[in-house]
């Protein structure tokens, strides 16, 4: 191999294809061997065999960086521009969960990343003249067919429903549910003001706030957050795992005035719940999923200072205060506060509307059931 590679340094391309073949045909190559030799073909224009090595060090090493945009380079060479984009783009995805790469494949990459991004934009333009004749018009016509474009091209990346505890199939996945789908929220809206009036007192008393993920003895607990018992991120519960935290209730009988006619889960143990969520200045929750894909998740920012944002999948909104929106956190999201001052929002979990009364009510009964397992006495083998 050094032989070769001495030879490759030196200009002598013919000697280091000589020395690389040797040692592919004697069974020791790998596929750094396969691109050293595509890159003495290169130097050869033998373009035919440049290919193939790029195929063989492919074959032994499909996520081999180098070879991926070498890869690329070739396919856009012979005029195949959206095969180069997925090859380009393969590399860039892989290389941004790789660490000290060397300065010359960064910018090789990086190269690689614009061409990428300039394939999919004449790839678009082009799409966007064919639906355009045929009638297209993005305003008017479906916004689920302009997220297909927006994801075909690579505008936005797909995002799924994956709960961690329990998944119900056949629900559609919507990042942000339309707002006019729940017109309950107008009165909540409409009590912005009583709201954080009781709000304000909660916060003055300074008592009942606490850590909104905390540790628990029986349930392995990943600090995904990086917030787990912490009061960066606290909650005053006005309902807790089900229950009517009395005290706290007694603080805010407008707040859950407001909410009498919201469609809260009713499951023992778990549900309803409501609280007040506060989150420290420069605090970032993690992207994260949450457990159910059976409910969704209901925000009314009540203190929101400028640089409040929350992403559901591919979209990300700023809060504002008396602006409620409801959400489908199975699907991952994240939420930070780049502010100097806390950030406070109302958050309550409803039914996903597609669920008829009989499944709320077998989703309730299952996850109930699962709660109150407790199982045989089993005696440990050694």
């Amino acid at each position: 191999m050094r032989a070769g590679t001495t030879a490759l340094e030196a200009g002598d391309a013919l000697t280091a294809r000589r020395h690389f073949e040797s040692i592919l045909a004697a069974g020791a190559g790998d596929a750094q061997t396969c691109i050293l030799l595509a890159l003495a073909c290169q130097r050869l224009e033998d373009i035919p065999a440049l290919h193939q090595a790029i195929d063989r060090a492919l074959a032994f090493e499909p996520r081999n960086l180098h070879a991926l945009l070498m890869k690329g380079d070739r396919l856009l060479a012979t005029g195949n521009a959206r095969g180069a984009a997925q090859f380009y783009g393969a590399a860039v995805t892989l290389a941004s969960q790789a660490r000290n790469l060397p300065p010359a494949l960064v910018d090789y990459l990086r190269r690689a990343a614009e061409t990428r991004d300039r394939i999919h934009a004449h790839i678009e333009a082009h799409l966007r003249t064919q639906l355009t004749a045929a009638g297209y018009d993005e305003k008017s016509s479906s916004s689920r067919f302009a997220q297909s474009i927006d994801l075909l091209t690579g505008r936005k990346q797909l995002y799924t429903q994956a709960p961690r505890a329990f998944y119900f199939p056949e629900l559609p996945q919507i990042q942000f549910y339309p707002r006019e789908s729940f017109p309950w929220l107008d009165a909540i809206e409409a009590a912005t003001d009583d709201i954080c009036a009781e709000l304000q007192g909660v916060l003055a008393r300074n008592r009942g706030l606490e850590p909104y993920i905390q540790s628990a003895g029986d349930v392995p607990l990943g600090d995904s957050h990086n917030l787990l018992d912490s009061l960066d991120w606290s909650a005053f519960f006005l309902y807790k795992d089900g229950e009517l935290i009395e005290e706290n209730a007694a603080q805010c009988p407008k707040t859950l005035a407001a909410l009498e006619q919201v469609p809260f889960p009713r499951v023992k143990g778990r549900d309803p719940m409501v609280l007040f969520s506060v989150l420290k200045p420069g605090v970032r929750i993690a992207p994260h999923h949450g457990f159910l894909n059976t409910r969704l998740v209901c925000h009314l920012p009540l203190v929101v200072p400028p640089g409040c944002f929350l992403r559901v999948g591919n979209e990300q909104r700023e809060f504002r205060k008396g602006t409620a929106w409801v959400f489908d956190d199975s699907i991952e999201h994240e939420a930070w506060n780049t502010s100097q001052e806390p950030r406070v929002v109302l958050i309550f979990d409803i039914w996903r509307p597609e669920l008829s009364e009989d499944e709320r009510k077998l989703v309730a009964t299952l996850l109930e059931a699962v709660d109150t397992y407790s199982g045989p006495r089993v005696e440990w083998n050694s």
